[in-house]
């Protein structure tokens, strides 16, 4: 006796039991998170449009929740209920320093900190001060800014690297464009930062600044001098 074969899952719901994440689409994935469509529209067609009218994937994990909101067909609780997902798989592959972690070259650095500078839409700069044998020992928030830049000063800096008792720093900063290249005033604060470390003992290693489309190495580029 034949017996049919029984119908493929439909749903997304269904499609993940039977299938697995990694064979949905990113359209599903998007469908599960959000649960409910609208009266005008199911929820895969509302996941589908979201994710269009974003700019993709990736233009969708930039946006907060009054972003999301005006993408039209999310309330609150939808928007909200994304934008934690978004934050679970970015703390997922960041990688927190502590004394343990390898920083042996700029691409380390790169890794540490792209996951939480890449997509920031205001520039921030971090110092990570470095014990004696170039382990992490605190990572410190200088300062943060708007889309263009953010007010440095060395002494800030500085003062707080002395009352971590750091032997030596790297700087790291994003740029909010995407663009890593460093500015003018990015090359000036270098200078500043190196010159002020000779003087009190604390040896500037390195500066990256990082962008959606790659990062900038002072070391790598022959601006500062290597260690």
């Amino acid at each position: 006796m034949h017996h049919p074969d029984p119908a493929p899952p439909e749903g997304p719901r269904e499609r993940l039991r039977a299938l697995g994440p990694s064979r949905l689409s990113t359209a599903e994935l998007v469908a599960l998170l959000l649960g409910t469509g609208t009266t005008r529209e199911p929820v895969t067609v509302l996941a589908s449009r979201i994710l269009h009218d974003a700019g993709g994937l990736e233009g969708l994990t930039r946006l907060g929740p009054g972003g999301l909101e005006q993408l039209g067909g999310l309330g609150p609780t939808k928007a909200a209920r994304l934008v934690a997902a978004v934050e679970l798989g970015r703390r997922v592959v960041e990688r927190p320093l502590t004394r343990r972690t390898r920083i042996g070259s700029s691409r380390d650095v790169d890794a540490a900190y792209r996951p939480r500078l890449a997509d920031l839409d205001q520039e921030l700069f971090c110092a990570v001060a470095l014990d004696a044998k170039s382990r992490p020992v605190r990572e410190i928030e200088i300062a943060r800014g708007g889309l263009s830049a953010c007010a440095v000063a060395p002494a800030d800096v500085f003062r707080a690297l002395i009352r971590e008792a750091a032997a030596s720093v790297i700087v790291v900063h994003n740029h909010p464009s995407g663009e890593p290249t460093p500015s003018a005033e990015d090359v000036a604060l270098t200078e500043r930062l190196a010159r002020a470390g000779e003087l009190l003992g604390i040896r500037l290693l390195d500066h990256v600044v990082i962008g959606r489309e790659g990062y900038f190495s002072f070391l790598d580029a022959g601006l500062i001098a290597p260690p």
